[in-house]
């Protein structure tokens, strides 16, 4: 595969799991990547000192704060002069079943879980959109830039113990498949990646819990999925795709869930 050295990519949620495995394979690539991170800045730092390659950089960012997300791309704008990848990664689960959950606490984590997860996706994907398409230097080979967003099988088999998360999730399908009609004519590609269960931190309570069999027996090859095998998939979207799949969700489940 070609190395795409001079571009750059900002992979939010980029200290762990899967935005890590992002973070290393695009790096592989050539590519020079901003590495956002919440409160795991020790972790982000060091990630970005074991990436091949020069001119990686961490930024930290409370994006469920609804100025984060601006400040964010301003930041790494001004340190690298160009974005070229935006990888929406950064994300949240947060269990409130809708009969055992009292209303205020309900209240607080859709808040949380859509200004995270949708919300913030949105503002950056806004702020990719209008900054690429105004950005006159000489292109990369695959367009004047793309936006990959990690989904999750959860938009379409739903969540019952996090509604929130699977709303946010669809919401979040329905923005990619809404600006890739949007962006097409710009060269700007927009793709969707929805995983299932993935063996990453967040997951690993229920993995190694009561419910980890039961997650186990949906998969048909018997294991749930590596970050690493997210991440390709990513990568792919962000890289060596072609125009032509813009607009497209990626089921990487494992045929844990199959739809039609």
């Amino acid at each position: 595969m070609p190395q795409l050295s001079g571009t750059v990519a900002l992979v939010t949620g980029a200290s762990r799991g899967i935005g890590q495995a992002i973070a290393e394979q695009l790096a592989e690539r050539g590519v020079r990547v901003a590495l956002h991170c919440r409160e795991q800045r020790l972790a982000a730092d060091r990630l970005r000192e074991r990436l091949p390659g020069p001119g990686h950089a961490v930024y930290a960012a409370d994006l469920a704060d609804p100025e984060a997300a601006a400040s964010l791309w301003s930041e790494v704008w001004e340190s690298f002069g160009h974005i070229d990848v935006l990888i929406n990664n950064a994300a949240v689960y947060l269990e409130h079943p809708p009969l055992t959950t009292d209303p205020e606490t309900w209240t607080e984590l859709w808040a949380q879980t859509l200004g995270i997860n949708l919300v913030s996706a949105a503002q950056l994907c806004q702020l990719a959109a209008r900054a690429m398409t105004a950005d006159n230097r000489t292109r990369p080979p695959f367009g004047r830039g793309r936006i990959v967003n990690i989904s999750s099988r959860g938009a379409f088999r739903g969540e019952p113990d996090a509604p929130a998360y699977g709303a946010s999730k669809a919401g979040l399908n329905a923005l990619s498949q809404s600006l890739a009609r949007a962006l097409a004519a710009h060269e700007i590609y927009v793709y969707c990646i929805a995983p299932g269960w993935v063996a990453t931190d967040m997951a690993a309570a229920h993995l190694a819990g009561p419910s980890g069999a039961d997650i186990l027996t949906q998969h048909p090859l018997g294991r749930v999925a590596e970050p690493e095998e997210i991440a390709s998939a990513a990568v792919y979207c962000a890289l060596d795709a072609p125009a032509t799949m813009t607009g497209c969700i990626i089921d990487v489940n494992g045929a844990s869930y199959l739809r039609t």
